[in-house]
């Protein structure tokens, strides 16, 4: 979760400070401040601006250092608005899920976009620091793992990266065993009274989401009534875009590594246009797809 608990801004503990500093020149911005700017100190921005540390002097190392700190903030915020979403629906609360789910799109298209940050990389300029960060890959991201969890790609074993961080492995754990995004959707729906087969309301979250067509009928009846108003059809919608985005983010990030990198091996050990291949053509919360061959 983000958090701002350690970056407090000078007047946190004073509640009338910051209303005094408004009302003492309406018509003029301060200018004079004993210490860092209120700004500056309650953003981090001190530390923000010392967190990139190029090892070669290629002037293309600090942009590709940047935009992967980007994304990794854009995971966070993905994260939090997908989290929020699952439990609202596990409480039923299907308009507070749609707001969520429409935050989490606003988050996802910023994320998805940053890949701009990344597109006038030549081959060469990449080469000429890519041996300095070694085996790092962004395969070893455990905020994309966590999002990858959320939407049921599932996997106990992709926890062992990060085996010596304990604080990690401990919300990936979490993470692995509660119902992802999609199961509390369609946890949601049994309890309106729609046929999801019951192997997909109760079974064990460590393991993948496999598609059901049970899980597609009760979709189809879903769109089925797709008046204005109907919240489940707006869910389904909703779920939908966000599936969209993740599969774009997949394309943007195969093409990225094409670009820059070819068909040679990934810094993690792996084929990484291969592996990235595949998980591009992975669809996200299937039924939401297949059922439009369908309906």
């Amino acid at each position: 979760m983000l958090s701002t608990t350690a970056q407090q801004c000078p007047y946190a503990g004073d509640p009338g400070g910051a209303e005094a500093a408004r009302s003492a020149g309406a018509d003029s911005p301060t200018l004079s401040f004993e210490r860092a700017t209120p700004y500056v100190d309650y953003a981090g921005i001190d530390t923000l601006l010392s967190l990139q540390r190029p090892r070669t002097a290629e002037p293309a190392e600090p942009s590709f250092i940047i935009a992967t700190q980007v994304m990794e903030l854009l995971f966070a915020l993905v994260q939090e608005r997908w989290e929020a979403a699952r439990d609202a629906l596990e409480s039923d609360d299907v308009p507070g899920a749609l707001a969520w789910l429409r935050r989490a799109r606003n988050a996802q298209d910023v994320l998805n976009d940053s890949w701009g940050l990344l597109a006038d990389m030549t081959p060469t300029e990449f080469n000429r620091f890519r041996d300095s960060f070694g085996e790092a890959s962004g395969f070893q991201s455990y905020g994309y793992r966590k999002l990858e969890f959320l939407l049921g790609n599932k996997s106990a074993a992709m926890i062992r990266p990060h085996k010596a961080m304990d604080g990690v492995v401990d919300d990936l754990t979490t993470l692995l065993e509660r119902p992802g995004l999609y199961d509390a959707a369609l946890r949601l729906l049994h309890r309106r009274g729609l046929p999801v087969p019951k192997d997909r309301v109760e079974r064990d979250w460590t393991l993948s989401y496999e598609a059901s067509p049970g899980v597609e009928e009760a979709w189809k009846a879903v769109y089925a009534d797709d008046v204005p108003g109907n919240e489940l059809f707006l869910l389904a919608e909703a779920l939908l875009d966000v599936a969209e985005r993740v599969t774009r983010w997949r394309q943007r990030h195969l093409v990225a590594v094409k670009r820059t990198l070819g068909g040679r091996p990934g810094s993690g050990g792996s084929n990484g246009l291969n592996w990235l291949a595949r998980n591009a053509e992975q669809d996200v919360f299937p039924e939401l797809w297949s059922l439009r061959s369908t309906v």
